[in-house]
């Protein structure tokens, strides 16, 4: 969080409206009511309030904004953005437009209801001129609703409604200043934000997978995820109630290996799967932040490389915050009652076995691994070629500590730790550290270990 002091939600709200360029129009439905009432409750209010609008009922809502599959979900705030910004320039670009930046914010929220436990999460939004006359751009988010009581929910929600409104306005040219401004007045005991996406004309140079890794960077999330055509979107709806393998690794570059890394996982994962979950597949190429750090700096640049290359593979990205294998474990389960097979190679898997990684746990070890294989999830063991001695490392002949072998023959014997083959054992001769060398010597020889259409990325990382 930005150590910067902080201006309070009445504040932001009262500046708002003191604002004469500002004017626009406000529509909740469902449950994120709170948002407009903070400009009801600072002076100056019809500086900026055109209209508010609450179509809670859903046959309401449906009549203004026209019926869809589900009512908390990006389409419904789009379509409500879609009428209410054009009816705010139908009625009042002619007596305004030459002295206002119009705006509309929209918000549809699922709280929670009495009795109720399910997942509790909104859809907002902010569709704004730049510049008077100018075309319209929107703000979107995703956020998802920590608080335990109905109440605590809504208040949260109002002040971040006025957080995003605010960070439109006048952090838009801060990337890190308006991410992190989001949080202003809460913490993420009360909301998460997975999704940020800035669209149109007045957002066009905007990468919104940088957008990704600011919320993840900022704290705001602990994992954010794009697909191969680079879209952002919400996590949920890419998992929901699928078979995911999850290969983490640097990528730093994406080698040939990696890509038999996950295709041996798949075929070995398929044998636990029938045939409908194998059409629901997902495989996930996951890049921890720690590995994109140099000192205490973020490379952006060399994020999007490694991001670019993934894609151009047909790769789905999740950049995450989650070292620890127990806590992506725990992520992947938030969305899925299906089997979850991770892709690791045995010097990862050595790691694992690593107590120094489960020291902030009071069960430690065993608290590590139950955590970790909770649900239906299994570790696939990609081999390791020692150089010395020429012998294909796998589980079969792996060791552990001798007060830990029990624990994992137990894990082994109860396929919760898997052998997987590799399809060339000269995919093991060369490292990802090997080849950065090899690219940096000028040894062309690199080519070979790399996916060609990795190679433009792969010359960018050196």
């Amino acid at each position: 969080m930005s150590k910067d002091q902080k201006t309070s939600t009445y504040d932001k709200a009262l500046r708002i409206n003191l604002d004469a360029s500002k004017y626009g129009t406000f529509a909740e439905i469902g449950a994120g009511q709170g948002v407009a009432d903070w400009f009801f409750r600072a002076s100056a209010t019809a500086g900026t309030v055109a209209k508010t609008i609450s179509a809670y009922d859903m046959t309401m809502s449906d009549e203004i904004y026209g019926k869809g599959k589900r009512y908390v979900s990006r389409e419904r705030v789009i379509s409500m953005l879609d009428h209410e910004y054009s009816l705010l320039e139908e009625r009042l670009s002619e007596s305004r437009g030459e002295s206002s930046t119009f705006f509309s914010y929209c918000n549809t929220v699922r709280a929670r209801g009495y009795k109720d436990t399910g997942e509790c999460h909104g859809w907002m939004g902010i569709r704004l001129q730049l510049k008077p006359y100018g075309p319209p751009s929107d703000i979107l988010c995703h956020v998802r609703l920590l608080d335990k009581e109905n109440v605590d929910q809504m208040t949260a929600l109002g002040a971040f409604g006025v957080n995003l409104i605010y960070a439109s306005f006048y952090h838009r040219e801060n990337l890190e200043k308006f991410v992190e401004s989001l949080m202003d007045g809460l913490d993420r005991s009360n909301i998460e934000v997975d999704v940020l996406k800035f669209l149109g004309e007045g957002f066009q140079f905007v990468d919104n997978r940088l957008c990704s890794l600011q919320l993840v960077q900022s704290g705001l999330t602990d994992a954010a995820m794009f697909t191969p055509d680079g879209e952002v979107v919400q996590p949920a709806e890419v998992l929901y109630k699928k078979p995911i393998a999850l290969l983490r690794g640097s990528f730093n570059p994406v080698t040939n290996l990696h890509l038999d890394m996950m295709e041996q996982t798949k075929e070995k994962f398929f044998e636990q799967l029938d045939e409908k979950q194998q059409e629901r597949y997902i495989g996930i190429c996951e890049i921890s932040m720690n590995n994109l750090l140099r000192g205490d700096l973020m490379d952006h640049v060399d994020f999007l490389d490694r991001a670019d290359a993934l894609q151009a593979l047909g790769k789905t990205v999740l950049i995450s915050r989650c070292p620890e294998f127990h806590k992506i474990a725990t992520y992947l389960n938030r969305y899925t009652n299906q089997p979850i097979a991770i892709s690791l190679s045995v010097g990862l898997l050595n790691e694992l076995f690593k107590e120094k990684w489960s020291e902030n746990l009071a069960g430690g070890i065993l608290e590590s691994f139950g955590r970790l294989f909770k649900n239906q999830l299994g570790l696939y063991v990609y081999p390791w070629k020692n150089r010395k001695t020429g012998e294909l490392v796998t589980t079969e002949v792996f060791r552990v500590e001798d007060h830990l072998k029990h624990l994992f023959l137990y894990f082994k014997d109860n396929n919760m730790i898997l052998d997987v083959e590799c399809s060339d054992e000269e995919l093991l001769a060369h490292t990802g550290r090997d080849i950065l060398k090899l690219i940096k010597k000028g040894d062309d020889s690199w080519k070979t270990k790399v996916p060609e259409i990795a190679h433009k990325a792969a010359m960018h990382l050196h």
